[in-house]
């Protein structure tokens, strides 16, 4: 009996050992073609300007091809579908956003993809602040003047946003303010700037660096950011925490996802290049220019971040009453 356990677990040893060489040997010949970056928002977008950078520089650091493909509609569902369809061999991956992987488990009834469980990260890479917005001429010089004048009402104020995620970020506010208001959506953030102008919201939520040539033309105000600290380049604009909301501190987020059963080793080989291009000059100025902020998260710290937004959205959605739809 004993010889027969001792050749099983030499069996056993051998079996790891071949699983070993073959994960090292794929690791070692990854990638051997063009990569394929699946992005579910329309050419133009913030994300997909994100894709393109970052897939450039990957394509440096990597030596292949990257490609771009975009995929909009029904949510980010349409991209992610492609991916979890293709290969688990590393070839294909998502640009992934707050959006996808963390708002729309929360909003979408019936989400066809599980963001934790059917994709693995390979990174992240860039946050993004958000911002509280009026129209120069509104009788609202701070955020604190907002949620006074908004708690001696009967109707609650009217707030625009353009996505789920701006939608939770205005019932957190609401939340840690102790205060209603009344979500107004949008297609996009031009169609929330007219309403602004035409005075038929009182404020909206969008995101600062696509707000800031309006901010810099004078015709709309910033009443409070969403970081934890003040703009470098605009520090007159105070952030949310320190208007008497500390806990309020609000990002919108992109990184790099693959299928989950995708082998550990080419996770690390495309997880090594994007660290080595997140801390490359050509990302810093990168990040410069697009006002948004470098996140250089390895695999398992932008799951555990992943996570916690997941939690930190639900609590917020179940507190609005929020219900998917």
């Amino acid at each position: 009996m004993s010889v027969l356990r001792e050749r099983f677990a030499w069996l056993l040893f051998f079996c790891s050992w071949l699983v070993g060489q073959a994960a090292f040997a794929q690791a070692v010949s990854f990638p051997q073609r063009a990569i394929k970056i699946i992005v579910p928002f329309a050419t133009g977008s913030g994300a997909d300007h994100a894709s393109r950078f970052f897939g450039e520089q990957l394509a440096k650091t990597l030596g292949q091809t990257v490609v771009i493909e975009n995929k909009a509609g029904a949510s980010g569902i349409l991209a992610v579908t492609a991916v979890k369809n293709a290969p688990a061999d590393g070839y294909t991956l998502l640009m992934g956003s707050n959006s996808l992987m963390a708002v729309n488990p929360i909003l979408v009834k019936n989400l066809s993809y599980d963001p934790v469980v059917d994709l693995k990260p390979v990174g992240g890479l860039t946050k993004g602040l958000n911002v509280i917005v009026v129209a120069a001429d509104s009788k609202f010089k701070t955020l604190t003047e907002l949620i006074q004048y908004a708690k001696g009402q009967r109707q609650p104020l009217n707030a625009g946003t353009y996505a789920g995620g701006y939608q939770l970020a205005l019932a957190w506010l609401g939340s840690v303010a102790g205060v209603k208001f009344e979500n107004i959506s949008y297609k996009g953030a031009g169609e929330i700037f007219v309403s602004l102008l035409g005075n038929q919201l009182d404020f909206a939520v969008v995101s600062f660096n696509g707000a800031v040539p309006l901010l810099q033309s004078g015709k709309f105000r910033a009443l409070a950011l969403s970081s934890d600290m003040r703009h470098p380049d605009y520090p007159s604009i105070p952030t949310v925490a320190e208007s008497g909301y500390p806990e309020f501190k609000n990002y919108t987020w992109t990184s790099f996802y693959v299928r989950a059963d995708t082998p550990a080793a080419v996770v690390d080989v495309l997880s090594s290049a994007l660290q080595k291009v997140l801390n490359s000059s050509a990302a810093k100025a990168y990040a410069i220019e697009t006002m948004v902020e470098l996140m250089p998260l390895t695999p398992e710290p932008m799951r555990q971040f992943q996570v916690q937004e997941i939690e930190r959205f639900k609590k917020v959605a179940d507190e609005a009453g929020i219900q998917p739809q």
